[in-house]
C-alpha cells in the first residue's frame, strides 16, 4: 500500500498540529522548538520527502554525521513520522529500520590552566564579553546545560540566596530544579543584570545580544570556536558540562548530590559524566594495586658518586 498522495505543503500543517499535541502532553517549550528545529532542518533539505519518504530518510540520515548528531535526528524524526503513522498520512516509518548509533563516551578533561585561559579571553568590558564570562563561570560552577542557561529569565535568579532555578517548561527533563552558585559566579551576573536598560522586562533572558535578542546554541557555540582557536584547545559549551562533573567528583563531590545537580534522571546518565578519566584511572591504579603489597619494594642502586 503506498503513502498517500498529500500536498507539498501539508507537512507543515502536521508539525502543527504535532507540536499542538506535545504541548498537551506537557512537553517543555525546549523540546518543542527541538522537534520543531529537526523537522523543519529535513523538510529544508527534502520538501518533497513524504513522496518517497524512504529514499529522504535514507540519503538524510546517511550523511557524514558524528553518532551522536545521527541519534538526535533519529529520535526527533521518528517520533514525528510515528505521529504522522497514526494520522494515517504514511503507511510506515522508514526511520525505525535504522538502528540506533553506539556514541563513544568520552569526558572531556580540560586542565585547570587552560579553563583559566578561557574565563580570561572574554572582553569584560563590553555587555557581550561580560555575557561570554558570566556563561562560562556558570556552566562551570552548577554544571547547567547550555540550552538551560541561554533561556533563564531575572526572576529565576535568586541573588540573596546565592542560588538559580531551571523552570519545569525550560528543563530538558520537564522537572524543575534549584542549583547553589558560588559567590564568584553570582557576582557578575549581578553586574549583567544590573546593566540592563530599564525598558528590557523578565522576558528578555539575562543571557542575551546587547540588542535584548535571544541567543541561541549555535550563536554561543560559534563564540565558544573562536576562543577555541586562541587557546589552540577545541572547547565546547557543552564541555564545560562535563568539566563540571569531573572536578566536582574530583573535589570529593556525592555522585548522587551530582545526579540531582545534572538534572539525570537515572544514574545512568550520571555516570556516563562522571565516570573517570584515563588519568584518573592510572594515578588510581599505582596508588591502590596490590602488587605493591605482593612484591618487594625496589632498592635504589647508587650508580655514581659526585666529588
Amino acid at each position: 500500500m503506498k503513502n498517500k498522495q498529500i500536498k507539498k505543503a501539508d507537512w507543515k500543517k502536521a508539525l502543527s498540529d504535532f507540536l499542538l499535541l506535545k504541548r498537551a502532553e506537557g512537553k517543555s517549550e525546549r523540546t518543542i522548538k527541538d522537534y520543531d528545529k529537526h523537522v523543519n532542518i529535513f523538510f529544508k533539505r527534502y520538501p518533497n520527502a513524504l513522496a518517497d519518504l524512504e529514499a529522504s530518510v535514507l540519503g538524510y540520515m546517511g550523511e557524514n554525521i558524528k553518532p551522536a548528531t545521527y541519534n538526535l535526528r533519529r529520535a526527533y524524526l521518528k517520533c514525528f513520522f510515528d505521529y504522522l503513522k497514526e494520522e494515517d498520512i504514511i503507511t510506515s516509518n522508514p526511520i525505525i529500520k535504522l538502528p540506533k548509533r553506539k556514541a563513544q563516551d568520552k569526558i572531556i578533561d580540560i586542565p585547570v590552566d587552560v579553563l583559566q585561559q578561557l574565563l580570561a579571553l572574554p572582553d569584560k568590558s563590553s555587555f557581550t564579553g561580560l555575557v561570554d564570562h558570566c556563561l562560562i563561570l556558570l556552566m562551570m560552577d552548577c554544571g547547567i546545560r547550555p540550552k538551560e542557561a541561554l533561556t533563564l529569565k531575572v526572576s529565576d535568579f535568586d541573588i540573596k540566596h546565592n542560588c538559580v532555578t531551571i523552570p519545569a517548561e525550560l528543563a530538558k527533563t520537564g522537572v524543575s530544579r534549584t542549583l547553589p552558585l558560588s559567590i564568584e559566579t553570582v557576582r557578575p551576573i549581578t553586574k549583567v543584570i544590573s546593566s540592563r536598560p530599564k525598558d528590557w522586562n523578565n522576558n528578555v533572558p539575562v543571557f542575551c545580544s546587547c540588542s535584548a535578542e535571544t541567543l541561541d546554541s549555535e550563536v554561543l557555540s560559534r563564540r565558544f570556536k573562536r576562543y577555541s582557536q586562541k587557546l589552540g584547545t577545541d572547547i565546547t559549551p557543552y564541555s564545560l558540562r562535563h568539566c563540571f562533573a569531573l572536578y566536582y567528583l574530583r573535589n570529593g563531590g556525592n555522585s548522587l548530590m551530582l545526579q540531582k545537580i545534572m538534572g539525570h534522571t537515572t544514574q545512568d546518565m550520571t555516570r556516563k559524566y562522571v565516570a573517570l578519566s584515563d588519568t584518573d584511572v592510572k594515578e588510581s591504579h599505582s596508588s591502590f594495586t596490590p602488587i605493591k603489597n605482593i612484591l618487594p619494594p625496589k632498592k635504589t642502586n647508587i650508580r655514581k658518586i659526585r666529588k
